[in-house]
């Protein structure tokens, strides 16, 4: 029956990958198995562009829509947003010309898929922090797909986990990896077997879809750690230089360039810590560091009060049209000041560390990033930025806030579009 219906879901149009990789194959076909009843999940990890999110999500309607009817399902990903982006809508291209149909409820954040007389409500959840587990706390669902999985808190995905106590109901988890000792790893990874979960590994060689030309351009972008996991799938732990891809002869500048399309100044504000500013202007597709303000009150003796330190942000625009001043989101009272001013546009940073390392590696790596050779307090840091020789993916809490200010930086300038950009920004 669930072969027939499954058949009869793709008939009028062939499913976007025409000829899946045999990984790829066993994504799709996994529940179908009388190996795959016995399994209560699967674990998809692995590369970068290895077509993890598009089979999983394939797959998991499938099999929802073959397997039940009237049912409740959780799709999740680190924000809302993310599982919308990154699951959703995926799916609602892959459905067209199908005999399935997707209704979306925008403002209660689900949607359902019609075929035939069977239809299947999918919740979106956010995994954001340790708070998140209460959202989804008390439901009753079928499945749960967990979109990088490695990003949520684990008490929101065991959580969400507890919730599938419908019979037949089963758990989809897929990742980019992380630490060798990540808790996804060591819980649920290294205890698959024992968890009764299918796990499938896949690197961007397991994608048909991506040319050679592609997979050289990937690999490129990332080096360190990030090169072992995202591009080799390899849970492989932080060490040594953050930055080891930062080249001075390539990313400092003797001379900027004349003329700047857009500037934005990044901060990480502090009392007893060094507080740190930086003015940046884009050229083409490329950032530049063209000055920065550091002001370390141990060193001087002297503790500058909030107005001082707008004194010293307003200096550094140098009466530039400044699209944004980026600010540490903990910086509460600088925050209320610059404000106060009524000059310019204020968005909190995101200060997710190693996302925002992350994100910061790929723009070095590609060659977007560059700074000015005044810039003499970024560029010391680079050379003192290091990981603590821990278990975690935590950078030392030292010779960081020009790195910080940076990663603020980074994290604003990559993030997806927004419909409703303007709602995220405070107006000054």
């Amino acid at each position: 029956m669930a072969v027939k219906l499954l058949q009869q879901s793709v008939r009028p149009a062939p499913p976007p990958l025409t000829r899946p990789s045999a990984r790829q194959k066993v994504i799709f076909h996994w529940w179908l198995t009388p190996d795959g009843k016995k399994y209560d999940g699967i674990i998809c990890d692995g590369s970068v562009r290895s077509g993890k999110t598009v089979c999983m999500a394939l797959s998991f309607t499938l099999w929802s829509m073959t397997q039940f009817t009237g049912e409740n399902f959780a799709v999740c990903g680190k924000t809302i947003g993310s599982a919308r982006r990154n699951v959703l809508e995926p799916m609602r291209k892959m459905l067209k010309g199908t005999n399935m149909t997707l209704h979306e409820k925008i403002s209660a954040n689900w949607f359902e898929i019609c075929m035939g007389d069977r239809k299947n409500r999918y919740y979106l959840f956010g995994g954001r922090d340790e708070s998140s587990a209460a959202l989804i706390q008390g439901m009753t669902l079928a499945g749960v797909l967990f979109d990088e999985c490695v990003l949520m808190p684990r008490s929101f995905v065991e959580q969400s986990a507890a919730r599938c106590s419908v019979t037949g109901a089963k758990m989809w988890f897929n990742c980019n990896p992380s630490g060798s000792c990540h808790w996804f790893k060591t819980e649920w990874l290294d205890r698959a077997c024992e968890k009764r979960l299918c796990t499938v590994h896949l690197t961007m060689d397991d994608n048909p879809s991506l040319s050679a030309a592609v997979k050289e351009r990937y690999k490129r972008m990332y080096t360190g750690v990030f090169y072992d996991r995202f591009i080799l799938g390899k849970w492989t732990q932080a060490e040594g230089a953050v930055y080891p891809m930062f080249d001075p002869a390539f990313h400092i500048v003797d001379t900027l360039p004349e003329k700047f399309t857009e500037y934005m100044i990044s901060c990480d504000y502090g009392t007893v810590n060094p507080s740190s500013f930086g003015l940046w202007g884009k050229s083409g597709n490329s950032w530049y560091r063209i000055s920065e303000y550091y002001y370390d009150s141990k060193a001087s003796g002297l503790q500058r009060t909030d107005e001082e330190h707008y004194a010293a942000l307003e200096k550094l625009s140098e009466e530039k049209n400044i699209s944004a001043v980026i600010i540490d989101p903990s910086a509460a009272s600088f925050i209320e000041c610059v404000k106060r001013h009524r000059k310019y546009f204020v968005i909190r940073a995101e200060n997710d560390v190693v996302t925002g390392i992350r994100k910061t590696a790929d723009l070095l790596a590609s060659g977007k990033l560059f700074f000015s050779k005044n810039c003499r307090d970024i560029i010391r840091e680079f050379s003192e930025y290091s990981w603590e020789n821990t278990f975690t993916d935590s950078p030392r809490k030292e010779n960081d806030h020009a790195m910080d200010d940076m990663r603020y930086f980074v994290c604003e300038i990559t993030k997806p579009e927004q419909p409703f950009f303007v709602a995220s920004v405070e107006r000054m």
